[in-house]
């Protein structure tokens, strides 16, 4: 007689000394079969206060029947959510990315705490996304990522709109371009119900990472939130789980230099959000895989912006999605020979996935790597005297090379933002937030309502912007972000002042000043700082560099599960 395979979930079900819990289940609906059967989690990051995840709870049902039709038992847990579109531009923002470490650790507590033998995580506002592959790299548990799919096109007079166009009316209004009225327009009209917002930002652009990793199916996250296709996709996605439990194959075995590589890749060719760079770099650390910063430069040296979505561009995700999705741009970047083959949840490789790929017919979001909307990817990593350790710059204005001026220095987002609507900042200027750095926010917030206001001015292109904090994927302009060291890690950006003649060359990968910052650290004397309180101060004390991806905790190859 064979003997039965063991599973995780044995550990708390089988045996006489585990009666108390299955006693416990038996409550919550167990039934002598279910105990034999694979046990999987689906974790749901369900929240009322974004759209972005306002449907997650519906689209768990299909989910919990793929998972039942495959022979297994789902049991639900929930997570959190702090929504950047909601927080941006206020104190709360600093909870941002903070949550992406609380929601990774939340999931390996469920999981590990009960033994689960497999998980499926609900994402969709843009820290669920990263924090899931984050919580799985670390486990090497099975594991599939479903994202719960993009927001529809506002619509207004006949244009398009998402919440890039709402931010950027903000600063429109303070310069007089636009009146309160007609922003109140848009306003109403850019959010028209469940989904991420809908630009090439970071949400979507994470959910193409997620596919190219290998942890989402080909084709489900490109799916909209509220299209007729999206149950169907997550039934799908709940039987997919259950295979993947069975044959006990864990999220590891996705995440590896190559597909890192890839989803790199696929973020720079969309003019995808810089925030890939951070959230990639800290799922490779949680996976035990070194990808750093450089990879990140290479990627965007060989493949070309071919997608043309906004931010820098006209479409939205939608419009991806229907001219053929992820599916079409990476089957181009394949074309190139920019990709290599790699596994996936589906059971599929990446190549045979592609292989299905189709183009709708005069389609004209997805260009070709021989006629591409720009020759190299959408960021560049600098380094120089301001940011030794490197920083991130996002080409989505003019291909500038050069940029020169004199340094306009904030304390804070807030400080930044207050100037720009009152006229304070001119062409020429390179405008420098400090002190908003994983440790210095703490939590590193996004400055989208600074660039948004300076594109509303009508001055984006005619100033640079730098920051140890971080920018939204729905900032464009001159900007540089991620700068390592941050001010609050006694960084060279602390040491800057006003007036202080800062040169950014882009060729040369430099970020440099004409100041003696050795002798000015020779007499400085860092300033003291306030403490935020809870969670924030935990997280100062134990985040690591943007250049390393802000993690509080450093993996191995162990499989700790």
């Amino acid at each position: 007689m064979t003997k039965p395979k063991s599973k995780r979930s044995d550990a708390i079900v089988k045996g006489p000394a585990h009666a108390p819990a299955r006693a416990m289940l038996r409550a919550t609906g167990f039934e002598d079969k279910d105990f034999a059967a694979p046990i999987i989690g689906v974790v749901n990051t369900w929240s009322t206060v974004t759209p972005c995840n306002m449907h997650l709870d519906t689209l768990a049902g299909p989910v919990r029947e793929g998972i039942k039709a495959a022979g297994a038992r789902p049991v639900d847990f929930n997570t959190i959510v702090v929504s950047d579109g909601v927080t941006m531009g206020a104190p709360g923002m600093r909870a941002s990315l903070i949550s992406r470490e609380v929601i990774a650790d939340s999931i390996e507590l469920a999981v590990r705490g009960h033994s689960l033998d497999g998980a499926i995580i609900l994402v969709g506002c843009d820290k669920t996304i990263p924090a899931a592959a984050m919580a799985l790299a670390r486990m090497d548990v099975p594991g599939l990522i479903l994202y719960g799919g993009s927001i529809m096109p506002g619509e207004l007079n006949g244009k398009a709109l998402s919440v890039q166009d709402v931010f950027e009316a903000v600063g429109a209004v303070a310069s007089g371009a636009m009146s309160e009225d007609e922003m109140a327009e848009i306003e109403g009209a850019a959010c028209p119900g469940a989904g991420a917002c809908g630009g090439q930002f970071t949400a979507n652009t994470m959910a193409m990472a997620m596919t190219m990793l290998g942890l989402s199916p080909m084709g489900v996250n490109d799916i909209p939130a509220v299209h007729k296709d999206k149950a169907a996709a997550a039934k799908a996605c709940g039987q997919r789980i259950v295979d993947l439990a069975k044959s006990d194959t864990g999220a590891r075995r996705f995440i590896t230099p190559a597909s890192l590589r890839n989803a790199a890749i696929a973020a720079s060719a969309s003019g995808g959000s810089t925030n890939a760079i951070l959230h990639l770099l800290a799922i490779a650390s949680e996976a035990g895989v070194d990808f750093t910063l450089e990879d990140f430069h290479e990627a965007a040296q060989s493949a070309p912006v071919i997608a043309d979505l906004k931010p820098s561009g006209q479409y939205l995700a939608h419009d991806l999605f229907q001219a053929g999705g992820t599916a079409l741009l990476a089957a181009r970047l394949r074309e190139a020979g920019l990709l290599r083959d790699t596994p996936t949840v589906s059971g599929n490789s990446l190549f045979a996935e592609l292989d299905k790929a189709h183009e709708t017919q005069g389609q004209q979001v997805v260009k070709t790597v021989d006629a591409p909307i720009k020759a190299t990817g959408g960021y560049r990593i600098l380094y120089g005297d301001l940011a030794p350790d490197g920083a991130v710059l996002k080409l989505s204005g003019p291909a500038r090379q050069v940029f020169e001026g004199p340094a306009r220095v904030f304390e804070s987002e807030e400080d930044c933002f207050n100037t720009v609507q009152a006229g304070g900042i001119v062409p020429g200027d390179v405008v420098i937030i400090r002190n908003e750095g994983p440790k210095g926010g703490p939590g590193m917030r996004e400055m989208l309502a600074v660039t948004a206001a300076l594109v509303g001015q009508g001055i984006a292109d005619e100033v640079a912007l730098m920051t140890d904090g971080r920018f939204s994927g729905a900032s464009k302009g001159f900007v540089i972000g991620h700068m390592a060291p941050e001010a609050a890690a006694n960084g060279p950006i602390a040491l800057v002042r006003n007036g202080d003649r800062i040169r950014i060359d882009v060729a040369a990968r430099r970020i440099d000043t004409d100041a003696d910052l050795a002798a000015r650290r020779a007499r400085w004397t860092p300033p003291r700082r306030s403490r935020a309180g809870g969670a924030f101060d935990k997280y100062a004390a134990l985040v690591s560099s943007a250049s390393t991806g802000a993690v509080t905790l450093v993996s191995s190859q162990e499989n700790p599960s």
